[in-house]
């Protein structure tokens, strides 16, 4: 398999696992609007499925896929493959593209190591970590600053999908007729849009805990969709959210099949 092959196939792998992974969030969040005690974010959701017939398999294809697509961002952005440009909104999402690759990175370990640990053994030594880290780092005066500007991320990220969904600007990187796009285009804006509203109130939840942040679990999509659970009628908000959670997946599974793989980087030879 030439170079050009392996990359496109990384690609797509990635795009694929994360339309798995989406899904798995989707059908429990789902199932958490009937049952507040389902799991919700992706840790959980993944611990889950390991639990059950050929969890194992499926977790182990999603650790794949998920280091595939963290390489595949990595590349993203710093080869410019898909040639956001050097000017600064250029290199905002060429940023953000590198951060999706090491948050992605860090899930596929997570899930690596419940494969190699078992569920109950890598989850008190993952967390364990997790707290450590924070401790040290929110042991600083005005740590709180550090949390504004980690919110910032979130923030971004969840601004970015909104307006790309509601643009539908994602569109130019389809290499589909407009039979697939007419099914595709409305289901991904609705996914986009769903994830975008899910980052902005992770990104709120940083903010308002801030000013009293603690070594403790830092708020994440269990957090956020808990709190849509909690408003008036939750139930039904959190059951939309499920859904377009679900449909983001299908978004990064149509991204599996139909989206341009741009492979003029320097260093790699074309098919």
């Amino acid at each position: 398999m030439s170079a050009h092959q392996s990359l496109v196939v990384l690609a797509r792998g990635g795009y694929a696992a994360r339309g798995v992974l989406y899904l798995i969030i989707g059908i429990f969040a789902l199932l958490a609007a009937q049952d507040s005690t389902k799991p919700k974010d992706s840790h959980r959701s993944l611990e889950a499925v390991l639990s059950q017939p050929f969890g194992y398999v499926l977790v182990g294809l999603v650790v794949a896929g998920l280091l595939a697509f963290a390489c595949w961002r990595v590349l993203q952005a710093l080869r410019d493959v898909d040639h956001h440009g050097h000017e600064m909104k250029g290199l905002v999402i060429r940023a953000g593209l590198l951060a999706g690759g090491l948050v992605n990175g860090a899930l596929a370990f997570f899930a690596l190591g419940l494969l190699i640990s078992g569920i109950s053994s890598s989850g008190d030594s993952g967390g364990g970590q997790t707290k450590d880290l924070l401790a040290h780092l929110l042991s600083w005066e005005h740590s709180n600053v550090v949390v504004y500007l980690v919110a910032l991320i979130p923030l971004g990220v969840g601004i970015a999908h909104i307006i790309k969904g509601w643009k539908s600007s994602f569109e130019k990187y389809f290499e589909a007729d407009e039979d697939v796009m007419r099914y595709v285009r409305p289901v991904s804006r609705f996914g986009l849009i769903a994830r975008g509203v899910v980052f902005i109130e992770i990104a709120l939840l940083l903010i308002i805990s801030g000013s009293r942040y603690k070594a403790m679990d830092p708020p994440g999509m269990k957090e956020a969709l808990d709190a849509l659970q909690n408003l008036p009628a939750g139930g039904v908000i959190l059951m939309v959210m499920a859904l377009g959670l679900i449909a983001f997946s299908v978004y990064s599974l149509s991204e599996a099949a139909w989206r341009k793989i741009n492979m003029d980087v320097p260093g790699v030879p074309g098919a």
